[in-house]
């Protein structure tokens, strides 16, 4: 019996470690020949000397398994190296067929303290990364499809969001804001490549790993069995995204974690209201607005914790 992913090639970004690196070997567990990009750098903050260190290992250990899979260590956010990688998944392979996106780095600080630099960096290596990759893989699928008189073609991208952009994070600006923007460049992705057999789709992953340490680290691992905070919770719905089995689901947004996935409807009006002149006054939209949000707190942010279902320690 085949493997569902038998036969594809795809492209993991930020694969050396953590979640990247747990989506990688789940799609060559599936079949898939990879080619792991990481540039290497051992801040969070993406500080440090790049490293060809943590993508060779991961490649290295997927063809001890018997898969196939090569290292790649440039900077996704570089145009230019952006291309590079891409073009070495089609040298490579002959041809790529998945993109998940992954690479990041966090640079914390409140609104009013922000740095110029803070800001552009993490703008830099999230959004611009993925839309580097995207474009590329894009164009790729494209002309495929044209070489084959417009037949549809196998193309997933797998972008990695995050609940910073859905319920607010105080002291991410930047990052909430960079997640926000991988939403509508998936849900603009998805509508443009579609015609062509092309999804794109993003996940919110919960997933204790070099990112989030701060952020989970109040809440406890159990003493047996899987933390539902592992990123190996993640990895099989990026699997399944990337199949053939997915080719219905393009342009969505979904919550995982835990065994628990979720998907995430688009925003919907709550209510209305009409001006009963030819357009609002002040008076009216008070009379209207407030007495509507009176009493209700701001952003109405969920609790973590009681929807994490985790205690911290």
């Amino acid at each position: 019996m085949s493997l569902p992913l038998e036969g594809l090639s795809a492209v993991v970004t930020g694969a050396g470690r953590g979640l990247g690196r747990a989506e990688a070997l789940e799609l060559a567990r599936l079949g898939a020949a990879v080619v792991v990009n990481d540039y290497g750098q051992p801040g969070r903050d993406g500080s440090g000397a790049a490293s060809a260190g943590p993508a060779e290992d991961v490649a290295a250990g997927i063809r001890d398994q018997g898969g196939r899979a090569r290292a790649h260590t440039g900077d996704v956010a570089d145009f230019r190296q952006a291309r590079e990688l891409i073009d070495l998944a089609i040298t490579e392979y002959g041809k790529l067929d998945i993109l998940v996106n992954n690479a990041g780095i966090l640079r914390d600080r409140m609104v009013f303290s922000m740095t110029e630099d803070e800001w552009d960096s993490v703008i830099r290596v999230h959004l611009k990364g993925h839309f580097n990759t995207t474009r590329f893989a894009a164009a790729h699928w494209r002309e495929r499809s044209k070489a084959a008189g417009g037949a549809k073609v196998h193309g997933r991208i797998v972008n990695t969001s995050s609940e910073a952009f859905l319920a607010g994070s105080a002291g991410q600006p930047n990052y909430a804001a960079a997640k926000g923007g991988i939403v509508g460049l998936t849900t603009s992705t998805a509508l443009a490549l579609a015609k062509y057999g092309v999804t794109a789709n993003a996940v919110c992953p919960r997933a204790r790993t070099r990112m989030t340490e701060d952020v989970f680290a109040g809440f406890q691992r159990p003493d047996e069995g899987l933390d539902p905070l592992a990123p190996e919770h993640v990895a099989p719905l990026v699997g399944y995204l990337a199949g053939p089995a997915a080719a219905a689901i393009n342009g969505q947004l979904l919550v995982v974690h835990g065994g628990m996935v979720a998907i995430v409807e688009r925003p919907r009006v709550r209510t209305k209201f009409d001006s009963k002149q030819e357009t609002f006054t002040y008076d009216e939209l008070d009379a209207l607005l407030t007495p509507h949000y009176a009493g209700r707190p701001p952003g109405e942010t969920f609790a973590a914790a009681e929807v994490l279902g985790l205690k911290r320690g």
